[in-house]
């Protein structure tokens, strides 16, 4: 983090400081460390912020954050520790007020500029796209993982310093609002909607309102900044009537766009057009439907002012998008498998299903093993019967469903009726589909394993890619 003192991280908090008897701290005491809400990831001279947690209260691992070299703490009450602390109201508030200030800081030197992105699908993948492109032209700091929620987000901002010339940060929701305040934390320069769908329709109560959640990247937006916006989905295309903001679209007959794709197990081929420009990329990361991601990205980086042989090159370089998705491990006898269970919702759950029928090796199987897709609340039993369907459909071989809480998606594959050799088997525990995939997989096969991060799939892939290396 910039160098504040413990005065000015006190008024933009609106905290009270509290400096325990018998150490040296002053008000204006200088603390750059790095922020954390996780004691254990406390490095010496660090600010340790003790939110109140669901599962646990951080307050109780202050002493630990003191251990391990921690110089300041952000709190909702007093504690009994040596250290110097910030009282606030609501400790999560307060890493958000911080974050709002250093970045402010920051942008007002006069060279940062800040990319936030957000979508219901692929916001991680973009977001490391556009951070490899922004990193050839300057200091770049990015998200790390999937941190895109009030304490990710602002985490992830605390991190920069005087000299990072570029923020690349994802915006996540699970209701409205809550992508409005990481804008208004950030302030981007660049905002990116890269596509309204069914994820955490539960909390959001339709795609309606999805679409209307996601906008809230845009509609703050002064004229001075930029929209990019998917062309070829309508909801986000309709965004554009919603800003002040310069609009670029990416999609198909638009200024960023793609022709001539083909799509195989080694990732994508295609002619990426950038307004006259044109040139061919190989891209390593698998499925046709994160040529999307790539055109958000590239549509970044041009705006940024990067070259098309640099955002060739970028895209060229990039083997997969991210841990655990489509993440792709090449195993004995021909044997592949996807571990795409990172994340799930209707319109990844199909992309990915789609990705498996088109790059199978012609002479083995294919095999959907696949997880529930959480967070879809009261539309939870009709998209995992959709899902069901279309397996069937793309005449998945077999399709293997995990987890006891999903028998219905079993069971609507039966009811939809397997197809001449289409198979449907179910098991309510990981470590029962794991031996059997583990005797079943044979020469030639290509495995997908799909579901929301909650389900743990991730794990089955990582063993079985173990079991058939």
């Amino acid at each position: 983090m910039i160098a504040l003192t413990i005065a000015e991280m006190s008024a933009a908090v609106d905290g009270k400081i509290v400096i325990p008897a018998g150490i040296s701290a002053t008000p204006e005491t200088v603390v750059s460390g790095e922020v954390q809400t996780d004691s254990r990831e406390i490095t010496p001279g660090g600010i340790f912020v003790a939110r109140r947690g669901e599962a646990t209260d951080g307050h109780l691992f202050a002493e630990k954050a003191h251990e391990l070299g921690a110089a300041l703490l952000i709190v909702e009450r007093e504690l009994d520790v040596k250290l110097p602390q910030i009282i606030v109201a609501d400790a999560t508030l307060a890493l958000s007020d911080l974050a709002r200030e250093v970045v402010a800081r920051v942008h007002a030197l006069g060279q940062l500029q800040v990319v936030a992105i957000t979508g219901s699908n692929g916001k991680t993948t973009t977001k490391n796209l556009v951070s490899a492109m922004a990193a050839k032209l300057g200091p770049t700091v990015a998200s790390e993982k999937s941190f895109n929620n009030e304490v990710g987000a602002p985490l992830t901002m605390l991190r920069i310093s005087e000299n990072t010339r570029f923020l690349i940060t994802e915006m996540g929701a699970n209701a409205p609002g809550d992508i409005a305040k990481l804008v208004n934390i950030a302030k981007p320069d660049i905002g990116v909607v890269l596509m309204v769908g069914m994820a955490h329709a539960g909390g959001f109560g339709g795609i309606a309102v999805t679409a209307k959640s996601k906008a809230e990247m845009v509609t703050s937006l002064p004229p001075t900044a930029i929209a990019v916006l998917n062309g070829d989905d309508p909801r986000v295309a309709a965004m554009a009537e919603e800003t002040d903001a310069e609009v670029r679209y990416f999609g198909s007959g638009q200024r960023v766009s793609a022709t001539d794709i083909e799509t195989g197990s080694f990732g994508s081929t295609f002619n990426l057009v950038i307004g006259e420009k044109q040139q061919p990329v190989r891209f390593k990361v698998l499925g046709e439907h994160h040529i999307a991601n790539a055109l958000a990205a590239a549509t970044v980086a041009d705006a940024l002012g990067l070259s098309l042989d640099e955002i060739v090159a970028t895209l060229e370089e990039v083997v997969k998008p991210a841990r655990w998705r489509m993440e792709v491990t090449h195993c004995r006898d021909n044997i592949t498998v996807i571990n795409d269970a990172y994340n799930a919702n209707p319109d990844s759950m199909a992309a990915a299903l789609k990705t498996l029928a088109q790059i199978a090796d012609p002479h083995g199987r294919t095999i959907a093993v696949l997880g529930e897709m959480s967070e879809l609340g009261e539309y939870a039993g009709e998209e995992h019967d959709r899902v069901a369907l279309l397996a069937v459909r793309l005449r998945i071989d077999q399709v293997v469903i995990v987890g006891e809480n999903i028998r219905r998606m079993y069971i609507s594959s039966i009811n939809e009726g397997v197809w001449d050799e289409q198979e449907a088997h179910y098991f309510t525990d990981q470590d029962s589909a794991l031996a059997y995939l583990s005797e079943q997989v044979r020469q030639n096969d290509t495995v997908l394993i799909k579901s929301s991060n909650a389900a743990g799939l991730r794990f089955l892939g990582d063993k079985l890619g173990e079991a058939l290396a």
